[in-house]
């Protein structure tokens, strides 16, 4: 029998089960399906103690530092570029760059670069409208008014003209200038729908044909794609489900949904299973299962590929229900800091709780673990 193979992220997030959960060494190498001789090279390997870790932390602080260092040169690179001519203008109009750019950069990097004082920037920040400004905002009304009375049609030449007859005095440039700050236009024609160009996608046909309950472990597996929030930013998910137990085989987790993230969880559940049989994987036709690397991928180890119709999200169900799942039962309680909280809540969820313990409807109340072991005993009885 071939020997299981574990991708790294695997190995790493079994580590923290021990070392940051407190789980014992046997309960999780039970749960994992792994031998506790495996589990301890791990952590020899990836703990807290292991010269990888240390490299590992001695290589992210110098990282941090290094970002830090970079992102203060880039600001002070990127400053000026966007500011352009604010240099050669009045103090005025450079505390007003600092103040649209406040969300982007930090004020005191911006003042030092734009050559003028925080606290005078603080001091105009509380009294920023002069007489002109105020003017400004007086027209803008004004003209916002008439604009919607026509209709939202009106462009700045009409525009004017309703200025004048209202008895305003101001300059038909001035009306284009504040009109198109605040992005309004007059109605304009429409524009002919453009073809999309680029490389064909690969979609195959839906061979799974919504036939969700298989004989026998390893004849369709499904797979998909979701996102989980962090303040960090986006964590993308994706997972491998054989329909046999619903027992999730494959999974990986990055910061972006690139191919790869289809790719590894796939992999992921190759490794695992080793299937001989011919197997059909079922996704849905997002970019990352239609490119010509999916299915080489499927070729090269002998899968068949099928594929959800465009729009229907019924035809890939399964997959679609254990994302609700881990969104109701988990996510959906937690609010994770990092992408690393996540990651590690997630696999939590999964390989100590949902594949081994959760009882399932479709599985007669069992575990998707205990199914698939059920399934066996039922072979080797007979």
């Amino acid at each position: 029998m071939n020997r299981k193979r574990y991708p790294e992220e695997f190995k790493i997030e079994a580590v923290k089960q021990v070392t940051e959960k407190g789980h014992s060494v046997a309960e999780v190498a039970a749960r994992l399906g792994t031998t506790t001789h495996s589990l301890y090279a791990w952590i020899k390997r990836y703990g807290p103690d292991s010269s990888l870790h240390q490299t590992k932390s001695d290589e992210n602080a110098e990282i941090r530092r290094l970002k830090k260092e970079l992102q203060r040169m880039t600001e002070e690179r990127d400053i000026p570029k966007k500011s352009r001519g604010v240099l050669r203008k009045s103090v005025r109009l450079r505390y007003a760059f600092i103040k649209a750019n406040m969300p982007v950069w930090a004020v005191r990097r911006m003042c030092s670069v734009l050559d003028v004082h925080p606290s005078g920037f603080y001091a105009w920040l509380k009294h920023p409208e002069c007489k002109q400004e105020r003017r400004r905002k007086y027209l803008l009304g004004l003209i916002k008014q008439f604009w919607l009375e026509s209709g939202c049609v009106y462009g700045y030449r009409k525009i004017h003209c309703d200025l004048r007859d209202e008895g305003e005095t101001c300059g038909i440039n001035q009306v284009h200038r504040l009109m198109k700050r605040e992005g309004l236009q007059s109605q304009r024609g429409y524009r002919k729908p453009r073809a999309r160009s680029g490389a064909e996608d690969i979609v195959t046909p839906n061979k799974l044909d919504r036939n969700f309950n298989p004989q026998a472990p390893n004849q369709s597996w499904v797979t998909d794609i979701t996102y989980i929030k962090t303040h960090e930013g986006w964590l993308y998910l994706a997972v491998v489900v054989d329909l046999y137990s619903r027992r999730v085989i494959g999974w990986s987790m990055k910061s972006r949904m690139t191919k790869e993230l289809a790719l590894d969880a796939l992999l992921m559940a190759i490794w695992r299973r080793t299937p001989i049989n011919n197997v059909l994987v079922h996704s849905d036709q997002g970019s990352q299962y239609t490119s010509h690397d999916w299915s080489s991928f499927l070729k090269q180890h002998g899968l068949e590929g099928s594929m959800s119709r465009r729009g229907n999200c019924h035809d890939n169900a399964v997959a679609e229900s254990f994302f609700q799942l881990l969104k109701r039962e988990r996510v959906k309680r937690k609010i994770y800091s990092t992408r690393e909280d996540a990651r590690t809540d997630i696999f939590e969820y999964i390989e100590m709780f949902y594949n081994v313990n959760r009882r399932h409807g479709s599985n007669n109340q069992l575990s998707p673990v205990e199914y698939e072991k059920q399934y066996e005993r039922r072979l080797t009885s007979v």
